[in-house]
């Protein structure tokens, strides 16, 4: 057996992985919105004013919009609901967070940099272009190819 037949065994057999992986990371990145989105909507009041100190429009209505959004993300990644649909406004979230927040810090995640939010930005990717896995109700709803 050749390398290439033992690659492609590998591959083959590396295929089972990706439903659990596609898990685990949804509940990953669903945990480290869970977090933020509880501070925000146990003190709204402290995060519209924070908004509105960044410069961001209608900073009470973005407030409750960047919250409803996690919030509700969290729970669509961990269902497996919806995931596709969900990665878009919670991409948008993280480019909100790195433009305002994290940009002028630079990369490193211990200088509060913008590092965490784009590894977001990546596994969101992830899920927007390959779906929930076979662990969601995206395909116990909406079938294999969803």
């Amino acid at each position: 057996m050749g390398i290439k037949n033992v690659y492609l065994e590998f591959s083959r057999l590396s295929e089972y992985a990706k439903s659990l992986s596609l898990l685990f990371a949804r509940l990953l990145v669903a945990y480290g919105f869970y977090e933020p989105a509880m501070m925000k909507w146990n003190d709204m009041k402290s995060v519209a004013e924070w908004f509105g100190s960044m410069g961001i429009p209608f900073p009470t209505l973005n407030a409750y919009m960047a919250a409803t959004t996690e919030i509700t993300g969290v729970v669509f990644l961990v269902l497996g609901l919806f995931t596709r649909l969900i990665s878009i406004p919670l991409t948008v979230i993280m480019i909100v967070a790195i433009v305002t927040v994290h940009l002028h810090n630079g990369f490193s995640a211990g200088d509060n940099g913008f590092e965490i939010p784009l590894y977001y930005m990546a596994f969101l990717l992830v899920f927007f272009s390959h779906g929930a896995g076979k662990f969601s109700l995206d395909r116990l709803i909406f079938g294999e190819k969803n």
